[in-house]
């Protein structure tokens, strides 16, 4: 379950209702403080910069084969999912290694990159210009090259997508632009709208539903 930002937060140890609602279910829940996360000094947080669409993914790719190893995880029994960054890393990771994962969810994630330069609330000022052309570069073939929305032929998982229709951070084009191509493509996928949240779920009913789709999906690709 890789976390949004990317540069600046971080994972803590503490109670997340996302990682408690899978743990339930007898689910394990791993957290990557990839490249890039806040909390261990600059250096470590600009390292990340650049780095959305490879190295980042590898750190959580890495931490993954790592529990394999251990013996922690089983290999054949595994989703990942992620909201924000997180859902980008989702689908991203799910394209870079496409046998690792029998599922991937996004949740309020953006997935073509540079749509961002257009679109969303970052977007909108000269210094949110300024940020992603910084953490992002402007090469547009790299920037493609690292959008799961132009690389779904890579991608094997089926796909569950959740977005806010008022997404102002992640704007719905974002969510549009993925099931776009995941249709062209044929790509197995289940899309969920709630038209009136916006960069989270905050309407107690919204957020059931959401977690319902979310087991409800787990269940049809995971053996629990």
């Amino acid at each position: 379950m890789p976390h949004g930002g990317p540069h600046g937060p971080r994972d803590w140890w503490g109670f997340d209702p996302d990682a408690q609602i899978l743990a339930n279910r007898g689910i394990a829940v791993l957290k990557v403080n990839f490249r890039g996360s806040g909390g261990f000094g600059r250096n470590f947080e600009h390292a990340g910069h650049k780095k959305w669409g490879a190295e980042i993914q590898f750190d959580i790719i890495d931490g993954v084969k790592y529990l394999i190893e251990q013996g922690t995880v089983d290999k054949n029994n595994m989703c990942i999912m992620g909201a924000s960054f997180g859902g980008y890393s989702a689908l991203q990771s799910a394209i870079l290694e496409p046998e690792m994962f029998k599922c991937a969810i996004g949740v309020v994630g953006v997935y073509d990159l540079p749509l961002m330069f257009d679109e969303g609330d970052v977007a909108e000022h000269d210094s949110g210009q300024q940020y992603l052309k910084s953490v992002l570069g402007t090469d547009e073939a790299q920037l493609k090259a690292f959008s799961p929305s132009y690389n779904i032929d890579k991608l094997k998982a089926p796909v569950l997508i959740v977005h806010g229709g008022e997404d102002e951070r992640a704007p719905i084009e974002q969510a549009e632009s993925l099931i776009d191509a995941l249709k062209q493509a044929d790509h197995p996928h289940v899309y969920e709208l709630l038209e009136d949240e916006g960069h989270g779920f905050y309407k107690p009913e919204h957020r059931a539903r959401y977690y319902k789709q979310v087991l409800t999906f787990l269940e049809q690709h995971l053996t629990l």
